[in-house]
C-alpha cells in the first residue's frame, strides 16, 4: 500500500511539474514582452528594467524558469505590480472565503444529495424515486447563476420591501469572532451551491446503489437474514462510495481553485472573485498564481480519493 501511494505522489509531483513548465512558458516565453505583461501598458521604462532585472530576463531560459521553479516551491508566487502586492499574501487574504463557501456547500449537498439517491434506489418506480428524479431533474436544469438571482430575489429582496431583513445580500464576514454572522451571511451561497451539486450526487448514488443492490453478495447478505437497514448501508452504500469519492475529490479541487459564478453573485471575496479581477485586469502574476494553486488542489485532491480507495476497496488493499 505504501508503495501505491508514494508511486500517486510522484505522479502528482510530475503533474504539477508539468504544469509548472506549461505556465511558465505561456507567460513567459511566448512572443511578447513579459516585463510589459506583468506591469501593463502603463508602466514606464524604468519600471520595466527594474521588473526584467527582479524577473532574470536577461538570464538564459532554463535558469528562469528554475528560479521561477524554486520559488513557487517556497510558496512566492510573484508580485502583483497593480495591487503592489506579492501575489501570494493577496490569494492567502481571500482563501477563508472561498474555504468557508466549499466546506459549508460540501456538507450541504453530501447531506441532500446522497439520501435522496438512496431512497430513489430502494424505491425503484415508485412515488419516492419520481420525487427523487424530479429533484435531480430540477437541480440539474437550473444553472447556478440563476438560483443565486432566484434566492436574492426571494430572500433579499423582498423580505427587504416588506421592511425586515431574513438573509443579507452577500458579502463574506470572517468566522471570528462571531461565527453566528459568518453563517447567516453564507446560508444562501451554501444553499445555491448545494442544490445543483446535490442534484449530480443524487443521480450518481441512485444509479451505483441500482446496479450494486442486484449483485449476488446483496442477495447473500439477505438471505442471512440481515435488515434491510444494515444491507443497505453496510454493505450496498460502501461500494457505492468509491465512485462518489472520485466525484467529490474533483469537485472541491475544482471549486478551491475558484467558485467564481457563486462568488460573482453574492459579492464573496475569495479566490475565484481574484481571478475574474485578475483576467479583467491582465494581472499576469495573479492569474499564475491562480492556476498553480488550482492545480496544486486537484493534485492533493486526487491523493486524497486514492487513499479513500485503499480504506474503502480491499481489492486496492
Amino acid at each position: 500500500m505504501i508503495r501505491y501511494l508514494l508511486g500517486r505522489v510522484a505522479f502528482g509531483a510530475l503533474i504539477l511539474l508539468t504544469l509548472s513548465m506549461f505556465v511558465f512558458f505561456l507567460f513567459f516565453v511566448a512572443p511578447g514582452d513579459p516585463a510589459r505583461m506583468v506591469a501593463g501598458d502603463k508602466a514606464t521604462e524604468t519600471q520595466l528594467i527594474q521588473i526584467r532585472t527582479n524577473l532574470g530576463l536577461d538570464r538564459p531560459i532554463h535558469e528562469q524558469y528554475l528560479s521561477f521553479l524554486g520559488k513557487a516551491v517556497t510558496g512566492d508566487l510573484g508580485f502583483s505590480y497593480r495591487n503592489q502586492q506579492p501575489v501570494a499574501k493577496l490569494i492567502f487574504n481571500r482563501l477563508p472565503a472561498t474555504l468557508s463557501l466549499v466546506v459549508g456547500g460540501v456538507l450541504v449537498w453530501l447531506a441532500v444529495g446522497i439520501p435522496i439517491g438512496i431512497m430513489s434506489a430502494r424505491h425503484p418506480g415508485a412515488v419516492r424515486d419520481r420525487l427523487g428524479q424530479g429533484f435531480i431533474l430540477i437541480g440539474l436544469s437550473f444553472p447556478t447563476f440563476v438560483l443565486g438571482m432566484m434566492s436574492l430575489y426571494l430572500f433579499y429582496f423582498l423580505p427587504r420591501q416588506s421592511g425586515f431583513m431574513l438573509f443579507p445580500a452577500g458579502g463574506f464576514k470572517p468566522f471570528l469572532p462571531n461565527p453566528a454572522i459568518w453563517a447567516w451571511h453564507l446560508i444562501l451561497p451554501w444553499t445555491t451551491l448545494a442544490l445543483t451539486t446535490a442534484a449530480v450526487y443524487a443521480r450518481l448514488t441512485r444509479g451505483q446503489m441500482l446496479e450494486v443492490m442486484g449483485e449476488d453478495y446483496i442477495r447473500t447478505a439477505r438471505a442471512k437474514g440481515l435488515s434491510e437497514r444494515k444491507v443497505v448501508w453496510k454493505h450496498g452504500m460502501r461500494a457505492t462510495l468509491t465512485p462518489l469519492a472520485t466525484q467529490l475529490g474533483a469537485d472541491i479541487a475544482l471549486l478551491l481553485g475558484g467558485a467564481i459564478v457563486i462568488e460573482q453573485v453574492y459579492g464573496l471575496q475569495g479566490v475565484g472573485a481574484l481571478a475574474v479581477q485578475a483576467v479583467a485586469n491582465q494581472d499576469r502574476p495573479i492569474i499564475i498564481g491562480v492556476v498553480l494553486l488550482g492545480g496544486l488542489f486537484i493534485v492533493v485532491a486526487n491523493i486524497i480519493v486514492d487513499i479513500a480507495y485503499v480504506l474503502l476497496d480491499p481489492r486496492v488493499r
